[in-house]
């Protein structure tokens, strides 16, 4: 009898990879699915291992997570080292590594260099506003402009009919150099601003994508019926926003609630304020079909947007269950290529 042989892992390129995987459609129906059975309770998630390195002012995070009926896993290794933009190198690298969920063995590693994790970052901010924003929000506010400021706005058109972006950065020239490219880019209305306030006053959408160590909004700053995603706090030591928005919001949403009080939004809440804050989970409501919004009921029928007046917050840290999401959509296609 022949013994059975072991396939070689197979190794796959950024440049591969990025030739299969974008912003598409069912991209962004793989990571909602993901979400979904994370509501439903058909994921295995463990907590995330996380490694500080302070000398280098660098992190490193190991995500993964199962999810029933999925062919395969991934384990996502990702470092990020802040002082690497100085040496011309990129803030953000990392790898997958896919196995068989039937027989534990490694399928591919797939050398992305953080590339993925951006995508589904992105898709993940798409399916949060999908869920939480007034479907007539046309108006963008950007707090940040790097790199996921500019995908997350991508993936956002998959979802909202976006007519003008209004974009923030701490560095001037920066915000107006972002503004000037996507405004070519993407034939949109883009304009940069000096001031917070003047960022948010008109949003329908407003999207903090920063590493930012201290809140840059407060509740004051948040127009009526706006929705806020947040993106940047996933270490204990990032917060984007001041306490009174998740307490003083209609509804505080995160992609997991556990991940949200170490490394997101609710770690910034005392005693008194966490208990002021209810919280829902994102996977949670699509798996229940809620629809938060006045008049966005399972129905299907829908009041006049312009008197909805609820301010809805979502705090996504980045679950592994995203991860293995998007690295099994990776695999397949470039297994058909």
């Amino acid at each position: 009898m022949t013994e059975p042989t072991q396939e070689s892992m197979q190794t796959y390129s950024r440049e591969q990879i990025e030739q299969v995987v974008g912003l598409d459609a069912t991209a962004l129906g793989t990571i909602r699915d993901a979400f979904i059975a994370l509501g439903q309770g058909k994921v295995v998630q463990p907590p995330i291992l996380s490694m500080a390195i302070e000398e280098a002012n660098g992190e490193v995070d190991v995500k993964t997570a199962h999810i029933q009926g999925l062919k395969h896993f991934a384990i996502k290794i990702s470092p990020g080292f802040f002082n690497n933009p100085a040496r011309g190198l990129p803030s953000l690298n990392g790898l997958m590594v896919v196995f068989s969920a039937e027989t534990g063995l490694a399928k591919a590693l797939l050398d992305d260099g953080g590339y993925l994790t951006a995508i589904r970052t992105a898709l993940a901010g798409a399916v949060a506003a999908e869920a939480l924003s007034r479907p007539d929000s046309k108006r963008v506010a950007l707090i940040g402009a790097g790199e996921q400021a500019s995908l997350q706005l991508e993936a956002l058109r998959l979802v909202r009919d976006i007519e003008s972006v209004d974009v923030w950065a701490r560095d001037k020239e920066r915000g107006e150099r972002f503004a000037r490219d996507t405004e070519q880019r993407l034939g949109l209305t883009v304009r940069s601003h000096d001031s917070l306030h003047a960022v948010c006053q008109n949003a329908d959408i407003i999207i903090t994508a920063t590493p930012s160590h201290t809140p840059l909004l407060d509740y004051s700053m948040l127009p009526e019926g706006v929705h806020v995603t947040a993106m940047g706090s996933d270490s204990p030591e990032k917060r984007e926003l001041e306490a009174d928005v998740l307490t003083d919001c209609d509804y505080f949403v995160c992609d997991s609630r556990a991940q949200s009080e170490i490394n997101g939004e609710l770690k910034g809440l005392d005693e008194d304020q966490a208990k002021a804050c209810e919280v829902y989970e994102l996977g949670k409501l699509l798996a229940d079909g809620r629809r938060l919004r006045e008049g966005d009921q399972n129905s299907g029928e829908q009041a006049e947007t312009a008197t909805d007046t609820l301010i809805t917050v979502a705090d996504l840290t980045g679950t592994g269950v995203q991860d293995t999401a998007i690295a099994s959509l990776a695999l397949a296609r470039l297994a058909q290529r």
